[in-house]
């Protein structure tokens, strides 16, 4: 069986910042139809990384290829075919869910139905809502819908689960799961590891600008066990996490 195709390479990729390196000589490659994470601390130089393949801002030095294109020689095309999660300051106030879409369906060229957007991420009942009166897990998983627009095929998504509760957490999990199921390619950064180790299919481990590791997550952890790691206390089938989720319900309410 021939190795999935590379939809994204990135070759000894530099960003100075005068003399401070950002990203340091970083290579990797994500697999088509792969969840692909960027891990590490503040300022590892993650979000950097994505936001130069995103095409947001120049590299320094390197090569990216993004669905068979150069960044140096064909941007445009590569941003025809990804899908980048705005914040939140990225949409207008006075506007509800459907105008959001039909607006954001208008700057791709597209004729779109507002409610199957809404209704794939569990907002059909808030079509007529604005934006800002959403909770931080619903303004999320809007944020997920408008990145699915203009159809692409690799979506970026950066700390997208950052200062959600459990419940909502677990449940954009499973939107991000069942966005790659009909067919994208998503790379995602995470300061969670057990976000990272329940979507992943690898993850690359960002410390100083350096890629220091890159794998499945059951690769990494089984490396790790096979020096002679240990942890200093039992690990139990479940988490405290895992508790909150059971007797609170892990169906949309409202998160």
């Amino acid at each position: 069986m021939s190795a999935p195709q590379q939809i994204i390479e990135v070759k000894e990729l530099v960003k100075k910042y005068g003399d401070f390196t950002a990203v340091d000589g970083i290579s990797f490659g994500v697999r088509e139809g792969e969840i692909f994470g960027l891990l590490g601390p503040n300022g590892a130089g993650k979000s950097t990384t994505l936001e130069i393949i995103e095409t947001l801002r120049e590299k320094t030095s390197g090569e990216v290829w993004v669905g068979g294109f150069s960044l140096d020689e064909h941007p445009e095309q590569i941003k025809k075919m990804i899908g980048v999660q705005l914040q939140s300051s990225g949409y207008y106030p006075g506007l509800n869910l459907t105008e959001l879409i039909e607006l954001f369906a208008g700057l791709y060229n597209r004729k779109v139905k507002p409610m199957e957007y809404l209704e794939m991420v569990n907002l059909g009942d808030k079509a007529k809502v604005r934006y800002k009166a959403l909770s931080g897990g619903q303004q999320q998983r809007f944020s997920i819908a408008t990145t699915l627009i203009n159809q692409p095929r690799i979506i970026f998504l950066d700390e997208p689960t950052t200062g959600l509760d459990p419940q909502a957490r677990r449940n954009l999990w499973e939107l991000i799961r069942k966005v790659r199921g009909q067919g994208a390619t998503i790379v995602i950064t995470t300061h969670y590891m057990d976000e990272a180790e329940y979507l992943c299919d690898r993850v690359a481990i960002v410390d100083s600008g350096r890629i220091i590791a890159l794998n499945s997550p059951d690769a990494l952890i089984d490396e790790l066990v096979a020096g002679g790691f240990e942890r200093p206390r039992a690990v139990k089938k479940a988490n405290l996490e895992d508790v909150f989720i059971q007797l609170t319900g892990r169906e949309w309410r409202g998160d």
